[in-house]
């Protein structure tokens, strides 16, 4: 099979999403008191419709009739074999990627932010607030917040904002309003200036200034929208992996190998929790969620109750964490630079389910490189993580003699990441590694916290 682009048509996008939380056990969210916390106790940060999303184990949820009208902007996304790049690397793999950067914004992002926007708007909510790491989610909020008629504030990672100003031109075109993280508008942002002025920020930090913006709203008519690790946005995300199958079944192929990047969680579990599915019903299938080595959250950091946020104004979560406190070096994939994973995914490293990996900066770039110069486009920063995994399985492959069907990601592309990109091609990149003392310091933060339950699903 030859097929270099595999389609689906508008009638043939899912209509549901899936919910892995109807077949895997989870530590629940604990409040102050270390006990498990209420639906009704998330009330002031988002609304009812999406904690009912959250908290659900019903395996399929319809997806609303206004969600696939924006959808249909860019839904379904193209399967693409890598037809090129397999020829260059003489490989007997044959490589597959979902090119979710087709949306308006560039990337996966809005699989949930649509969604999110149109439940708050359903709601009565007349803005939202949220974080941005690289400006990928931020820009796909301030896309869905103009589709549905909402205001939207986005306060992005300092470090990102100075690296890539025209994330934040794009965000004001959609609406948006952003500010660098963090900042003097909030409490959190003021304490964080005060420890350190020249902090480079953090997506804790961010999250923080967020939330605290959006319940100080004494109007009761904000609040605050995440775009990765909870489960509602794991949720929206796997129209990616669904289409996917139906794309894959058309050729009649089915992967050996699922690869996505993982910062939050979002981008890999919505290519690969429909495959979990197959995964933990006795289907052989290699899943690897890709990290760079300088935030290695799956790989390095232990599985415990932490917060969300720098500021502790999130519930704990059961999640692989760096520490809430964490501030990441300035490396060049913005958004994989959050200090916790999200708590589905950690859930299936504990159990062995996924298989963590981790790639240094240069790798990274090195394997985005190689698939431009193949197959044409540049990927984002993040996506180049995923694609050098892909390289490493596709020579894998290679040694063993063995055809293998290989399943990527591919995220986001990369047309405003051309400030890393000068840097990598003039040698100013350098590798990142947290050393073993340094994980140990962050580890302090959760110490005291209680210690989740290692749960078996199967």
């Amino acid at each position: 099979m030859n097929d270099r682009k595999i389609l689906l048509t508008e009638d043939e996008m899912p209509r549901q999403w899936y919910n892995i939380l109807a077949d895997i056990k989870m530590n629940p969210p604990l409040g102050p008191d270390g006990k498990p916390i209420r639906a009704e106790d998330l009330a002031p940060v988002f609304p009812m419709n999406l904690i009912e999303q959250e908290v659900s184990t019903d395996r399929w949820i319809d997806i609303p009739e206004p969600v696939l009208d924006v959808y249909r902007i860019w839904r379904p996304s193209p399967l693409v074999r890598a037809l090129s790049l397999e020829k260059a690397l003489d490989t007997p793999a044959r490589i597959y990627f979902k090119n979710e950067s087709v949306s308006p914004p560039g990337s996966h992002k809005p699989n949930t932010a649509v969604p999110q926007a149109y439940y708050n708007k359903v709601f009565g909510i007349e803005r939202l607030t949220t974080e941005t790491g690289a400006g990928q989610w931020g820009s796909a909020l301030s896309f869905a917040c103009c589709q549905f008629g909402l205001e939207c504030k986005v306060y992005m990672v300092r470090v990102s904002f100075d690296q890539k100003p025209y994330r934040k031109a794009m965000m004001e075109t959609w609406g948006g309003k952003c500010v660098a993280s963090p900042s003097m508008e909030t409490r959190a942002g003021r304490e964080a200036l005060e420890k350190d002025p020249n902090t480079p920020g953090s997506l804790g930090i961010a999250i923080s200034e967020a939330i605290e913006a959006a319940v100080s709203d004494a109007s009761g008519k904000t609040r605050y929208s995440l775009g990765s690790v909870l489960n509602h946005v794991m949720l929206h995300q796997t129209i990616i992996g669904l289409e996917a199958k139906k794309q894959l079944n058309k050729i009649g192929e089915y992967p050996d190998v699922i690869i996505g990047c993982a910062g939050g969680g979002s981008n890999f579990a919505g290519l690969a929790f429909p495959f979990v599915l197959d995964k933990i019903n006795g289907k052989h299938i290699e899943i690897y969620p890709v990290e760079p080595a300088a935030c290695p959250t799956l790989t390095r950091a232990p599985f415990v109750y932490d917060h969300g946020d720098t500021s502790r104004y999130t519930p704990l979560l059961a999640m692989h964490s760096l520490g809430h406190a964490f501030v990441p070096p300035p490396f060049h994939a913005g958004g994989l630079r959050y200090h916790g994973m999200a708590p589905t995914v950690s859930q299936l490293a504990v159990e062995g389910i996924i298989t963590p990996r981790s790639v240094q900066q240069i790798q990274a770039y090195d394997a985005g490189i190689a698939f431009a110069r193949t197959e044409g486009i540049i990927p984002a920063p993040e996506t180049t993580h995923a694609l050098a995994c892909v390289l490493e399985e596709a020579q894998k492959a290679k040694l063993e003699g063995k055809e293998k069907v290989i399943l990527v990601n591919w995220s986001g592309h990369g047309l405003l990441d051309f400030g890393a990109y000068e840097k990598y091609f003039s040698g100013d990149l350098k590798n990142y590694e947290m050393t073993d003392d340094e994980i140990c310091r962050s580890k302090k933060v959760f110490e005291n916290f209680p210690k989740p339950a290692h749960l078996k699903s199967r």
